[in-house]
Parts: structure tokens; C-alpha cells; sequence
């Protein structure tokens, strides 16, 4: 079968996603070990036997709803290739704000401490290592198995300015002042429909659910961090679409100031922070 006609193909299986054309695409290339551009310039290439069984035994799994992540092993975030597994998050494309709130506030000519609590594939803290030479990371996860991957990620972009440590928020031996602590942690309600939909119900539980308002957990971040940042420190927090006003007024209750939202480009509020004063 040409590539033309296995996508063809791929693209019936799939019907029912709305994203058909790209996850055909991705799959292919996962097995191919190819640019998707590939896929264009010789469409009449002709599938080998191993390779068209390949194809569709992931095509099988992405029907039954599988993360296209989890079947390619990969996925893109900030511009670069990380490993991805099922214990950790997929990281996501809205995240990336939260990457672009921090790096506002973050001088590229002065060294900067930060800590990232629940590091996942290491995404996040990759990412802002990839643009200031001068940070001074320490990533955590309380998944030793998500420590690794994240590992794993940050050799495999050549950064040696982070440190990962296993810990449950900041319970971990030397834990330091940071001028930012930032994180993307649970904030799903636990009674929420939406964890036996799409790509969640694959991914770990414990990294999505946090109590029955889904802000545990976030309560817990905005009570402790203001113990561990320096004067003037940031805390950034991403959040459910409905969660900005409870984080704001978290954030005043424990005295944090200069309180925002910031909206990501669907217009959703997805990231607030606030700073300590003093």
C-alpha cells in the first residue's frame, strides 16, 4: 500500500476524530521516523509489510481514544521534542503560558531561582532553562517514574541548569528561597465528567484530581509558598477556566499582592499569580 492510500485509509478509521488528517499524519510518521513533509513529497512511496501492521495496530488504539502522544512516545511543547508516557501529563499547548508569564518576569542578564512543584515530563521547566542561561531550576514530582522521564527530557536538550528532586510540594531536604515558584497542578473536581473523556482517561488520576472543588491542592501552593520566596517573589499558578476569581482571592487572603489573571488565546482566564511583598 502507497502512503497516499494507507493515509486515505487512516483517515476512515478515524472518523470519528476531529483531528483525523493530523493524527493519520503523526502516526505514520512515528512509524516511518520521518517529517511529516515526508509524507507529501512521495506519497507513492509503498509501505513495507511490518510497517503497514504497525500502522494499524496504532490506528486500532487511536479509534479506541489513546492519546496520540502515548502511541508516538513524543510530543511537542515550546518548540521542542520531549518523551511522553503515562506517568505524566501530556503536556499541553495552553501550558505555554504559563511558561511565557514566568519568562516576563524573569531578567536574562541576572541569576534567577525558581522552583516548579509537579514537573511532570519536565515541560515547563525545560522550556524556560531553553531561553535564560542564568536560571537556577529545581524541578519536583512525588512520581519517581515522572522524575525520570523528566530527566531523561532535560539530556536530551543538552540542560544542565536544572535539578530534579522527588518530593510532595515542598517537603524535600535543602529546599531553598526562589524568586519564582510556578506550577501547573491538579485542579480538576473529582466528580468531573470530563476524566472519561478524551485523552485524560488515559493519563494518571493524581495528577488531574484535586478534591471535590479541584483546589486542594492549590491551597495548599498559595499557604506554603509564601515561605519559601524571596522578597518580591512571584507565584504563578495555571488553573481550571472557572477557577481565576477563588485563586485571586486565595492569593489576597494570604497576603500576596500585585494579584492578576492572565487570559491564554482563547480568551480563557488560565494563569494567576501573585507576589510577595515583603
Amino acid at each position: 500500500m502507497q502512503i497516499v492510500d494507507a493515509l486515505k485509509h487512516a483517515r476512515r478509521q478515524l472518523s470519528l476524530s476531529d483531528s483525523a488528517r493530523i493524527d493519520a499524519e503523526s502516526l505514520l510518521c512515528s512509524i516511518l521516523r520521518c517529517e511529516r513533509s515526508k509524507l507529501y513529497a512521495y506519497p507513492e512511496q509503498v509501505l513495507r509489510d511490518e510497517e503497514l501492521d504497525a500502522f494499524n495496530e496504532l490506528l486500532v488504539l487511536r479509534a479506541e481514544g489513546h492519546p496520540v502522544a502515548h502511541l508516538t512516545g513524543q510530543k511537542e511543547f515550546w518548540s521542542l521534542d520531549l518523551k511522553v508516557s503515562h506517568d505524566a501529563l501530556i503536556p499541553r499547548p495552553e501550558t505555554e503560558l504559563l511558561v511565557e508569564t514566568a519568562l516576563a518576569l524573569i531578567p536574562e542578564d541576572k541569576q534567577t531561582k525558581l522552583l516548579e512543584l509537579g514537573t511532570g515530563t519536565g515541560a515547563i521547566s525545560i522550556a524556560i532553562a531553553s531561553e535564560r542561561n542564568r536560571i537556577n531550576i529545581t524541578a519536583t514530582d512525588l512520581s519517581e517514574k515522572a522524575l525520570i522521564l523528566a530527566e531523561e527530557n532535560a539530556s536530551l536538550h543538552l540542560l544542565n541548569n536544572i535539578i530534579f528532586k522527588k518530593a510532595d510540594w515542598f517537603t524535600f531536604p535543602d529546599i531553598d528561597r526562589y524568586d519564582l515558584i510556578i506550577s501547573n497542578p491538579p485542579y480538576i473536581c473529582t466528580n468531573d465528567p470530563h476524566l472519561k473523556r478524551g485523552d485524560v482517561q488515559f493519563e494518571p488520576i493524581s495528577a488531574l484530581v484535586s478534591g471535590t472543588d479541584g483546589l486542594e491542592d492549590i491551597r495548599i501552593i498559595i499557604q506554603q509558598a509564601q515561605h519559601y520566596l524571596n522578597a518580591r517573589g512571584w507565584l504563578l499558578l495555571e488553573h481550571g477556566y472557572n477557577q481565576a476569581a477563588q485563586i485571586r482571592q486565595l492569593l489576597i487572603d494570604n497576603g500576596y499582592t500585585a494579584n492578576a489573571t492572565v487570559k491564554d488565546y482563547s480568551g480563557i482566564e488560565r494563569v494567576s499569580m501573585g507576589q510577595l511583598a515583603n
